[in-house]
């Protein structure tokens, strides 16, 4: 006889074996043969080592679903333990892989358009990805989602987000209160992302280890993130050199998505973002890609899209007034050369 434990960390037991262990009633049922026991966050098996393997399969794939959408009937329950693996398979693509995180109250965050689709796939088979496009397009919160989904399936030991600490076109002064108070008005994007994705007491347990890190991008100079999902989010305001600093902290099994807005560089007049250019340079390098979101993404209010197009079909009037003006500019100068040669 063969004994395996399995370990419910991502899910809460109650949720799993049902109100009065009405769904583990079902699974006894299904499996006469194996004595199946649960205690607190565990369920023991005993029995053959190849009927063992089988409830095992089920329970994991329970435990998946039950994780992901937070809640399964007792009758889908019982549904998915008489499927053949087949079924399973095909069950799992359907149901699973569109639903990135669960959040507090069973919230879903998936992707929603087909650009963040496209962002969740490359993400997968990338270790870098420069998700570029206006804002309301989902960047920030799909990126965040894909980093907390790859911290609950173990797939990296911590989050580190970071932002360049940049007045968004105001000046605001003194900012009263110790460091931490000072820079979080500048992160706070980044904490309400997580907290429609986490538990608040899981959040706070995770800042206060370092599980999750948010910080501004100038604390990234000197470290290797190793085994890190890590995010640069309004990476249009970080300069040349600080994008390349950031770039090349990135260490041994971490992946890194680096999101931007060019429409929205809040730098100095005598600074250059260092956005378009990595885009740029670092375009045919394997195991690096690049997601164009653009207005058809917005998943804001209504009228964001409308705004965005806006902004944008102004933006074109004005290169293209300045375009026509080089070139007048280009014939005066011409103009004025050719009269100095007559003179001459």
């Amino acid at each position: 006889m063969t004994e395996t434990i399995i370990t419910f960390e991502t899910v809460n037991p109650i949720d799993f074996f049902g109100v009065n262990n009405s769904k583990l009633d079902i699974l006894k049922k299904r499996f006469p043969l194996v004595k199946i026991l649960a205690r607190g966050q565990q369920l023991k098996l005993q029995g053959a080592p190849e009927q063992i393997e089988e409830v095992k399969k089920k329970v994991e794939l329970l435990i998946q679903y039950v994780e992901r959408s937070g809640h399964i009937s007792d009758e889908y329950f019982d549904k998915l333990l008489g499927e053949e693996q087949q079924g399973e398979d095909n069950f799992k693509e359907r149901n699973f892989n569109d639903i990135l995180v669960i959040g507090p109250g069973g919230k879903t965050v998936r992707a929603k358009t087909l650009n963040q689709k496209r962002l969740v796939q490359v993400a997968e088979k990338n270790d870098i990805v420069f998700a570029i496009g206006p804002a309301g397009t989902g960047k920030t919160y799909t990126a965040v989602a894909l980093a907390v989904r790859a911290l609950k399936n173990k797939a990296v030991k911590k989050i580190i987000l970071t932002r360049p600490a940049v007045e968004a076109g105001e000046s605001l002064g003194f900012l009263p209160g110790d460091l931490k108070e000072k820079i979080d008005p500048y992160l706070r994007p980044l904490y309400d992302a997580l907290d429609d994705m986490i538990p608040s007491d899981k959040l706070a347990y995770y800042m206060n280890n370092r599980v999750i890190e948010i910080a501004p991008l100038a604390y990234m100079r000197g470290r290797t993130l190793d085994h890190a999902f890590i995010i640069l989010d309004e990476a249009q305001n970080s300069t040349d050199l600080q994008l390349k600093m950031f770039l090349t902290r990135i260490g041994a099994n971490a992946k890194a998505i680096i999101t931007g807005d060019m429409t929205q560089v809040d730098l100095p007049k005598n600074q250059k973002s260092g956005l378009e250019k990595a885009a740029r340079i670092l375009r045919n390098i394997p195991g690096i890609a690049h997601i164009e979101l653009d207005e058809e993404d917005v998943v804001r209010h209504r009228l964001v899209k409308a705004i965005i197009k806006a902004y944008d079909k102004e933006h074109q009037k004005e290169q293209a007034q300045q375009e026509a003006f080089k070139k007048l500019d280009r014939k005066e100068v011409k103009k004025v050369a050719d009269q100095d040669k007559e003179e001459k």
